[in-house]
């Protein structure tokens, strides 16, 4: 299933994830999975959210610059190897390639989700069942 990903621009320095966070709750948004990838100049936090508009302008009204991106998110099975054999193994066969992941457990259920950012959206869907 396709999804909105926002990509969040942050410099590294401390309080700036919190800015960000403060935003979304001041903003009313919930936050579903978070990703922070860093360098040594900056970050990009890349997140999930209930609501992609109100979460865009709470980005923007707290002065920060954020991309949204469409995504892949899977159902994997919460086990060892679930990742791996429902999701990565089906798209290398297929030649779909990765371009980054992070996966998150929703609360209760035997199920996890995987994000997933491929060169081929539609071919992975296809391979994935997912249309």
């Amino acid at each position: 299933m396709k999804e909105t990903q926002i990509s969040v621009f942050l410099e590294n320095r401390p309080g700036r994830l919190l800015h960000l966070l403060e935003a979304f709750a001041d903003g009313k948004v919930n936050l579903r999975a978070l990703s922070v990838a860093d360098t040594a100049d900056f970050g990009i936090a890349r997140v999930i959210v209930d609501d992609v508009e109100a979460a865009v302008q709470a980005i923007r009204q707290a002065g920060l610059t954020a991309a949204t991106t469409e995504v892949l998110r899977a159902e994997i099975p919460n086990a060892p190897g679930g990742l791996a054999e429902a999701v990565i193994r089906p798209l290398a066969r297929a030649g779909v390639n990765v371009e980054y992941t992070y996966a998150y457990n929703k609360g209760g259920s035997e199920n996890a989700v995987a994000v997933l950012k491929v060169d081929d959206m539609e071919k992975a869907q296809q391979v994935l069942g997912e249309e």
